[in-house]
């Protein structure tokens, strides 16, 4: 994946498809003292449904960093299939942890 290479390559701890008891986050990125949680969908076309920020939140990805980092952040991105580019982009920063 181009993100995780770049990522990477600019010196940032990250990990790729990581397991929770609840489901798999997609990359998070670790740098000075923050927590970017990112979730990445590809949809056939914008839908109105849940967004990539909502599944985020829905299987709390977050609780597997609370207490680790000073802040933490969620980070949702929709690919559109038919468009091949982004159609959705969302973030939320949490209380400070």
């Amino acid at each position: 994946m181009i993100v995780y290479c770049y990522f990477i390559d600019m010196g940032f701890d990250v990990t790729a498809e990581q397991m929770t008891n609840k489901g798999c986050i997609d990359m998070a990125v670790r740098f000075g003292g923050r927590v970017f949680i990112l979730e990445f969908r590809v949809v056939e076309k914008d839908d109105g449904g849940q967004t990539t920020l909502d599944q985020i939140r829905g299987m709390r990805y977050w609780e597997r960093y609370w207490g680790y980092a000073d802040t933490i952040f969620l980070i949702g991105v929709e690919f559109s299939s038919a468009e091949r580019n982004i159609i959705g982009f969302e973030w939320e920063r949490l209380h400070d942890a």
